[in-house]
């Protein structure tokens, strides 16, 4: 039984993303407004970076450390591949972001309920609120290069089945093995998020918001850390 819980926090955290296309679907909104929801979005996931994934109670760890690069060099690779072999769109670089931190960020959760059912609400609001300017972002891009709302629909939903079946496998091996060390799992995904973020997120924040995006940004980076603070 616990382990559906766990699907159901990683579905949850994840599900934003539908809710974000379903905005660009149906209520289109400007161009700008898309930008500065993505601004504020940033904030979230840069303190969701800064509070709850990389460590910072006790002593640091190296390895840690450098699990975060490995997810940086894996969001690089897998985006360049992908760019490779289409049109290199900031877009789908937010949509590879979104699968490849939500998968750690679901492992996380899932490894919460094993130990316990302590689940960062903290953490999961982060989540939550970052998903939703990504996927308004990028569907919006989909939507302007003709892509259908339901292949956007079809992309999101496969994610939030990924982010499922991410957090049970996070749960199952914290049962396999008790001494899992869910920082190297965190560190993976803080590193594949501040690629992103660098790579696509924030330039076209800035493209489509203008100088306002600054402030969203502050402002997506305060509320999230102060769910941090008050948990």
């Amino acid at each position: 039984m616990d382990v559906l819980i766990a699907a159901l926090w990683g579905a949850a955290g994840a599900v934003s993303l539908v809710i974000g296309a379903w905005l660009a679907v149906h209520r289109r909104p400007p161009e700008r407004r898309v930008g500065l929801v993505m601004g504020f979005g940033s904030g979230a996931l840069i303190a969701a970076v800064a509070y709850e994934l990389v460590p910072h109670d006790g002593e640091p760890s190296a390895w840690a450390f450098l699990a975060l690069a490995a997810g940086a060099l894996v969001f690089f690779f897998v985006d360049r591949a992908v760019a490779a072999t289409s049109d290199g769109s900031g877009d789908r670089s937010i949509v590879i972001g979104a699968l490849l931190d939500g998968i750690p960020e679901s492992l996380v959760l899932g490894m919460g309920v094993a130990a316990g059912g302590h689940v960062s609400v903290a953490f999961l609001a982060a989540v939550f609120l970052s998903n939703m300017p990504e996927s308004l972002g990028a569907t919006s891009g989909m939507l302007a290069s003709g892509q259908t709302p339901r292949r956007a629909y079809r992309t999101w939903w496969a994610i939030v089945a990924v982010a499922a079946v991410s957090a049970m496998a996070g749960y199952g091996v914290l049962h396999v093995l008790p001494g899992a060390d869910g920082r190297y799992v965190e560190g993976f995904a803080a590193g594949s998020v501040l690629a992103m973020l660098a790579t696509s997120m924030v330039p076209e924040a800035y493209r489509r918001g203008g100088r306002a995006t600054g402030l969203l940004t502050a402002l997506g980076f305060a509320v999230a850390g102060a769910l941090s603070a008050f948990e």
